[in-house]
């Protein structure tokens, strides 16, 4: 028997409560993971309804599969920046609604095999799709030193970038860090730490690691010019991002009011009870807008 997914659904009242998931529609859940976003929506549709699941991590898939086994749910093994190819592959101009949770699930940071959380000992990779890219040890044996900084302020906004990528670069001719612990414990070799609080130093460096590795921004930026696309007049995009150039990104898109409105012009975030019950979503933050078409638009036939 299949272990359930672990992951808790972050803010799943509010996306249902923006999204507004209604029988008969087509909507696309852009990050399937769990199951758990996914589920409520395809409840919401019903049979009549057509929820299409998207994620780049196929063992995700894998465990979505069953929980969804009984509902009117449609998997595909893509990134979200696929979204456009893919609805027309699929025969479909334009959908209803289009959820992205930008977070990682549970399922995916526990798993040491997969290398994302430097608190648990595992392989440098963390791709979301093991079967595309480079894992993160080729990037930190491959970058020069400059670009490693670059890569570490970028990203992950760390201050220290310039003295932790020498020093990466000074270890990794005698033996490069391999695994997770490995890096962790140069890191924070690297970075001073506030006295009695604060942040673990190596927090900002694998997230500038995963982000690099899986073009997360790039592959966001690419989802946010296609929505338009992809979501038919008075449609719903819903998007939850977990730290602020994500969520910089998605509120630069939904302010253009030529192709949407916005329904929240602060993000939602959880309220106390949800972060006691799941410390995870205390990052989240969700903003939603509607489809609007402009002038020219409804001059012109369909994008395909």
């Amino acid at each position: 028997m299949m272990t359930p997914p672990r992951h808790v659904p972050v803010l799943l009242e509010q996306v249902l409560q923006f999204l507004d998931p209604q029988p008969g529609q087509i909507i696309v859940d852009c990050t399937t993971g769990g199951g758990g976003h996914s589920r409520a929506i395809a409840q919401r549709l019903g049979g009549q309804g057509r929820l299409i699941g998207l994620d780049q991590d196929p063992a995700m898939l894998e465990l979505a599969r069953p929980q969804l086994a009984d509902l009117a749910v449609e998997l595909l093994h893509a990134n979200f920046d696929q979204l456009r190819p893919l609805l027309n592959r699929l025969a479909i101009d334009r959908v209803d609604g289009v959820l992205a949770d930008l977070g990682f699930s549970s399922d995916q940071m526990d798993d040491a095999g997969r290398g994302f959380s430097f608190q648990r000992d595992g392989p440098l990779d963390m791709r979301l799709d093991p079967t595309a890219g480079d894992p993160a040890s080729a990037w930190l044996a491959q970058l020069g030193e400059r670009d490693l900084a670059d890569l570490f302020w970028k990203y992950g906004e760390e201050r220290f970038s310039r003295r932790i990528a020498r020093r990466i670069v000074e270890v990794r001719q005698r033996t490069p860090p391999g695994t997770t612990t490995e890096l962790a414990e140069l890191l924070r070799r690297c970075v001073p730490r506030s006295r009695g609080h604060g942040i673990d130093p190596a927090t900002r460096v694998f997230q500038a690691l995963r982000i690099a590795v899986n073009d997360e921004l790039g592959a966001l930026e690419r989802l946010l010019a296609a929505l338009p696309y992809c979501v038919k007049s008075g449609g719903r995009a819903v998007l939850i991002s977990f730290h602020s150039l994500e969520d910089r990104l998605v509120k630069r898109a939904f302010r253009d009011r030529s192709t949407w409105k916005e329904l929240n012009r602060k993000p939602v975030q959880a309220e106390a009870a949800e972060i006691h019950a799941n410390p995870k979503a205390r990052s989240a933050k969700l903003r939603a807008a509607v489809r609007v078409l402009n002038e020219q638009e409804k001059t012109s036939p369909p994008h395909r």
